[in-house]
């Protein structure tokens, strides 16, 4: 066997192990710490390190007398958040599909993350002109329709930091006071649904509806998006009326009531 001694200078291997550390026991179900060591190849003092910080964070769970080790209860709770947004994405790709064939428009599930919206699913309609791809890429919510309806929804302690921050400008349309944007976000809340018409790029127009889950709590928000030359005022209710059915199917897919 060939052994390696843990170096306080070396971070990044330690992340590795600690991650190699967690496979293991996720393959094998439960591993002492001789086994551990050995797969690794390094000394038992720098696995027994590395498990005493993984078990510090409830990610393994430390044996008994002269037990094994085996994963913690905190891969439960990172593995629940992660099957939340993969559900989420499952659920609506096929709303998501359908709705843009119907309109012939890009249409996105986005969730709040960090302050920021983030698009976890996409479609496109088979217009020549369409909006570029937008999976995984995260949009300030003061400036577009998904985000709008995420910001309308949070708790009003979370909505009130949110609100704080610099809302960059970056179109003439944009919304750049808190009190401004607090009265769209009341007027989300009134009519259930947001649009924003060029606010984050020129021509760009788009609307929005809430998801909810299992509890009625809004955990995302669907959206469809085109050019302003196609999503005009006469268009609108067509479209918003399209995505606010799309929205209460995604919803009544997730356990809600709505839909």
């Amino acid at each position: 066997m060939s052994v390696d001694t843990e170096r306080p200078n070396r971070p990044v291997q330690s992340v590795d192990r600690a991650l190699r550390v967690l496979e293991i026991l996720a393959r094998e179900n439960e591993a002492s710490l001789g086994q551990l060591a050995a797969e690794l190849g390094v000394h038992k003092s720098t696995v027994s390190r590395l498990v005493e910080v993984l078990s510090s964070h409830d990610l393994v769970e430390p044996p008994e007398g002269q037990g094994r080790y085996r994963l913690g209860v905190g891969c439960l709770r990172l593995a629940g958040a992660t099957a939340g947004r993969l559900s989420l994405a499952v659920e609506a790709q096929p709303v998501c599909n359908q709705l843009a064939v119907e309109l012939d428009e890009t249409c996105n599930v986005a969730m709040l993350h960090s302050g920021m919206a983030v698009n976890v699913c996409q479609a496109e309609g088979s217009t020549t002109v369409a909006t570029r791809n937008w999976i995984g890429q995260r949009t300030p919510p003061h400036a577009t329709s998904n985000g709008k309806v995420l910001l309308a929804f949070v708790p009003e302690a979370e909505q009130r930091l949110l609100l704080a921050r610099r809302l960059e400008r970056f179109t003439d349309r944009t919304i750049t006071t808190a009190t401004e944007l607090r009265r769209a976000l009341q007027e989300v809340r009134e009519q259930g649904y947001a649009y924003a018409h060029e606010e984050y790029e020129e021509g760009l127009r788009a609307v929005a509806a809430p998801i909810r889950d299992h509890t009625g709590a809004v955990i995302a928000a669907l959206s469809a998006a085109g050019p302003g030359y196609r999503l005009t005022e006469e268009e609108f209710p067509r479209v918003r009326d399209a995505v606010l059915r799309g929205a209460g199917e995604i919803s009544r897919r997730l356990g809600s009531g709505a839909g």
